[in-house]
């Protein structure tokens, strides 16, 4: 008896050697199985709890467009009483960290996202692949977020809170004119069942653009439009014609 005892203290000692040493490379292939290999953590130190790497933007398993933030990205994750607590660092992009908590329940994953704000170089689109990689875009994302919390059961999605994404002074190889414009995107939960809604509008320049989206319960739909000032549809002509479907002047973008 005292024998199995002893075999059992091994392996539980063992077991728990592994989930506390876990190393970072595990969660980095997590991250690329769960995306598709879109978001890769490169060069990963640490462990699964406390470690480090480099965040890749790729156009996923095959693709050649692949983009790097700059410097590291670090993150922190520790138990809590309601599932597990989140803290990134990115040093480029946020001048404090970004944090959020995990929590699983039976049948129900909830995630909720402290308020914060950051700012990320456009150029990271690009090696998401397409459209992104013919696009070529250039400028800043300035992300924020406000009472955001995400929630899926039983197969279905929801949110309340809101998160924004302004994309400021863009500009895109397909395009003389630089800057195009400055835009802002607009997530919300939508009471009172928290299927999200998608807003889109311009904040200024020649290129405008505009439109609204839903979340269906299986699928995003979105339906907008581009158009180009009078006095710069030469200069925009190419983006219109990647955007959407051109219809004369305006490009009608329409998704699912």
């Amino acid at each position: 008896m005292s024998r199995r005892w002893a075999v059992f203290g091994a392996v539980l000692g063992v077991v728990l050697a592994l989930v506390l040493f876990a190393p970072a490379a595990w969660l980095a292939g997590a991250v690329a199985a769960a995306t598709d290999r879109q978001v890769q953590l490169a060069e990963p130190r640490g462990s699964v709890w406390d470690g480090s790497a480099r965040l890749v933007f790729s156009g996923g398993e095959g693709s050649r467009d692949a983009l790097v933030l700059p410097g590291r990205i670090g993150w922190e994750i520790a138990p809590v009483l309601r599932g597990l607590h989140l803290r990134l660092h990115a040093g480029c992009c946020a001048t404090v960290p970004l944090e959020a908590t995990l929590a699983p329940a039976w049948g129900r994953l909830t995630l909720e996202v402290a308020d914060g704000n950051s700012q990320w170089p456009a150029a990271l689109l690009a090696g998401l692949g397409a459209p992104w990689n013919t696009v070529q875009p250039e400028g800043q994302l300035q992300l924020a977020s406000q009472g955001l919390s995400v929630e899926w059961f039983e197969d279905r999605f929801s949110m309340t809170g809101s998160a924004r994404l302004d994309a400021i002074g863009i500009s895109s190889r397909l395009s003389t004119l630089r800057p195009i414009g400055s835009y802002r995107l607009v997530l919300t939960g939508k009471a009172p069942a928290g299927a999200p809604e998608l807003r889109l509008q311009t904040l200024e320049g020649g290129l405008n653009l505009s439109g609204a989206g839903q979340w269906s319960g299986a699928h995003w739909t979105f339906r907008g439009e581009a158009s180009a000032a009078p006095e710069r549809e030469s200069a925009l002509g190419n983006l219109l014609n990647i955007v959407g479907r051109r219809q004369g002047a305006k490009s009608v973008i329409s998704l699912g």
